[in-house]
């Protein structure tokens, strides 16, 4: 959603007014989540994806419709049932799909979006509240909300703030739902910086993860002490990369909490060592590193005989990746990103 947030914001920029469609509700196997989005311009392009196929066909249609009509729109389709369009949706599953038009001569949707993009920019966590009428309204706009862990913006209504105060008190426990329909027609969505990957070292099997890491979504950083492999001409696609002085002292340079991902690549088995030893000390949700059995051992070894204990290095993935006999860089970080996936996707 970071990156629709961005397309948003030139559109901002241009005045560009858009359609956005949003996925509310899914049953069956749907092929996109609640909260996926698209973003459909008025030559009827689109950014993002809310499952490809005939579903998304059918939503640009709607959209184009939205465009004309320049109002919110709330549109069912049923994937399962036995007509002909159907038939050919063999993924089957039902969806409730927004489709907003967002005019940026409505002073509402400037401060809106200006509210959340300052937010992104602030790497600030925030949830926002929408109110989903139960049909669509020619006559009006939606009403939004943002909410983070201290903060409020929007209109005063005495019937968001019941929830507002229930998600404050739950906040960090939203976890990895990122979107819902609460009690009398609220929409719920998340956007937390709990998707960070840290990779450290910029060698060849970074460089390649680090593309593929931005590809599925993640926030990222690359770390290395060389700055002719940490460089902004070399990672021209992530959010950070930074040089350091040595590996020591990771935390100094990125935050990592228990929604993070690190990656350790580095060009030595002494520099992952050191690297692993920190970060075995963070509460980071997947810990990788890379190299054969043999290294790990070596690894394991010298930091259970610095106080480790074998309970901490069962948390790292090593060898890393899962086993799908990859051999060239670009597999191997085929396979690290698909194990990332699988703790990322994994129920709690």
């Amino acid at each position: 959603m970071n990156d629709l947030l961005k397309v948003i914001k030139d559109a901002q920029k241009q005045n560009e007014n858009f359609v956005i469609a949003t996925i509310l509700k899914k049953s069956g196997s749907a092929p996109r989540s609640e909260g996926a989005k698209m973003i459909i311009k008025p030559d009827l392009t689109v950014e993002g994806t809310i499952g490809g196929g005939l579903v998304e066909a059918m939503v640009i249609r709607a959209a184009a419709k939205v465009h004309r009509d320049k109002y919110f729109q709330i549109e069912e389709f049923i994937l399962n049932s036995k007509d002909e369009v159907s038939q050919r949706m063999v993924c089957g599953g039902d969806l409730k799909i927004l489709l907003e038009y967002i005019d940026w001569w409505d002073p509402k949707n400037q401060v809106f979006y200006g509210e959340i993009v300052q937010l992104i920019e602030n790497k600030t966590d925030f949830v926002t509240i929408t109110k989903i009428p139960q049909t669509s309204n020619e006559n009006g706009s939606l009403e939004k909300w943002v909410c983070t862990e201290t903060g409020f913006f929007g209109s005063e209504s005495d019937e968001v703030f019941s929830l507002v105060k229930e998600i404050r008190e739950n906040f960090y426990h939203l976890n990895y739902k990122e979107a819902f329909l609460e009690r009398e027609g609220f929409y719920v969505e998340t956007f937390f910086n709990k998707e960070n990957v840290c990779i450290v070292g910029g060698g060849h099997i970074g460089k390649v993860l680090a593309e593929l890491c931005k590809l599925v979504g993640f926030y990222v950083t690359v770390m290395d002490d060389r700055e002719e492999f940490a460089n902004t001409q070399r990672f021209n696609t992530v959010e950070e990369v930074i040089v350091i002085p040595d590996f020591e002292n990771i935390e100094d340079y990125v935050k990592i909490n228990h929604y993070s991902f690190v990656v350790i690549v580095t060009r030595g088995h002494s520099d992952d060592k050191d690297v692993l030893a920190q970060i075995l000390q963070t509460e980071a949700k997947y810990i990788g590193m890379i190299g054969s059995k043999n290294k790990r051992n070596h690894v394991y070894q010298a930091l259970l005989e610095d106080g480790f204990s074998f309970s901490d290095l069962e948390r790292v993935h090593s060898p890393i990746g899962l086993n799908i006999f990859a051999d060239t860089p670009e597999e191997i970080a085929v396979s690290i990103v698909a194990e990332m996936i699988q703790v990322r996707r994994q129920p709690n």
